[in-house]
C-alpha cells in the first residue's frame, strides 16, 4: 500500500457563515451572492457552478428551481440544507428513484392540498389514497384521478370568478395548474429512463411557494387589495406546503443511502 492509499485525497472544503447567508434568487457570477447549489459547490471547494458534480442531480433540479421560486425572506430556510447537499451525487438508478419520489409528492400531496383549498376534498382523498407513483403502471392509474382534478377545479375557478381574487378561486386556480399535466409529464420523462432531473424540476416549478398559485393571483391593479386578502388567507397552505418540500427533500437526501 502506497502513501496515497493510505491517505486519500479529501477536497478541499470552503467555510460560510450560515447564520449570516442570504441566499438570492437565479444565477451569480463569483461575487459573494448565492443561490443554494451555488452556495453548495463554494462549500465543497468546487468551481463556480450551480450545478456541482458532488449534489444529486435531482435534488440540485428541484432546488435551482424551488430557490427562485420563493421570496426572499422564504428562500432562506435553505440555507441549513447547504452542508447536507454535498456528497449527494448518486448513481443513475438512485437518480431515478428520487424523481419518482418528486412526482408521487406531486401527484399524492401537493396537487390534493390545493384541491382541499379549493373547497374539492373528494376528489382530494381520492388522489391522496392513490397507489405511490413509482412507475409507469402508478403513471395510468394516476392520470385518470389527475384529469377528474383538473376538471373539477377547472370548474371551481369558473365559478369563483364573480369574485376575482377570491382566495378558493386561486386555490382552483393552483390545483388546476398542477393537475393539468405537469406531475404527470415529469413522470412519463422519468418511466422512459431520461433526464431523471426533470421530473424533480417539473414538480418544484409548482412546490410550495408563491409559484404555485402567483400566476392565478396576478392581474389588473383593481384587483390588488382582493388578491393581497386572498395571498394572506391561503398564506398557512403555502407554509405546510413548504414543510412538506423541506420533508420531501430530507427523504431524498435518504434515498442514497
Amino acid at each position: 500500500m502506497n502513501q496515497s492509499d493510505k491517505h486519500p485525497v479529501i477536497a478541499v472544503m470552503r467555510t460560510l457563515d450560515l447564520a449570516t447567508l442570504r441566499l438570492s434568487a437565479g444565477a451569480h457570477f463569483p461575487d459573494h451572492d448565492f443561490c443554494v447549489m451555488e452556495a453548495v459547490a463554494y462549500v465543497a471547494g468546487e468551481a463556480w457552478t450551480d450545478t456541482p458534480t458532488c449534489a444529486s442531480t435531482v435534488l440540485g433540479a428541484f432546488l435551482r428551481c424551488w430557490n427562485d421560486q420563493l421570496d426572499d425572506s422564504d428562500r432562506q430556510m435553505l440555507v441549513s440544507l447547504i452542508p447536507r447537499l454535498v456528497g449527494t451525487a448518486a448513481p443513475y438508478e438512485v437518480e431515478v428513484t428520487r424523481a419518482w419520489m418528486a412526482v408521487d409528492w406531486a401527484c399524492r400531496t401537493l396537487a390534493p392540498r390545493w384541491l382541499v383549498a379549493a373547497g374539492l376534498a373528494d376528489v382530494a382523498l381520492t388522489l391522496s389514497s392513490a397507489n405511490s407513483v413509482t412507475d409507469e403502471q402508478a403513471v395510468d392509474a394516476i392520470l385518470p384521478l389527475l384529469r377528474e382534478g383538473l376538471r373539477q377545479a377547472r370548474d371551481a375557478r369558473a365559478a369563483a370568478e364573480i369574485g376575482a381574487g377570491d382566495a378558493a378561486e386561486i386555490a382552483a386556480g393552483a390545483a388546476a395548474e398542477i393537475a393539468a399535466g405537469d406531475a404527470a409529464r415529469a413522470a412519463v420523462r422519468a418511466a422512459a429512463g431520461y433526464a431523471a432531473g426533470y421530473a424533480a424540476e417539473s414538480a418544484a416549478e409548482i412546490a410550495a411557494g408563491d409559484a404555485a398559485w402567483a400566476a392565478w393571483a396576478a392581474g389588473a391593479a383593481a384587483r390588488a387589495a382582493a388578491e393581497s386578502a386572498a395571498r394572506a388567507a391561503l398564506r398557512p397552505v403555502v407554509m405546510e406546503l413548504q414543510q412538506s418540500a423541506l420533508d420531501l427533500l430530507e427523504r431524498m437526501i435518504g434515498a442514497g443511502g
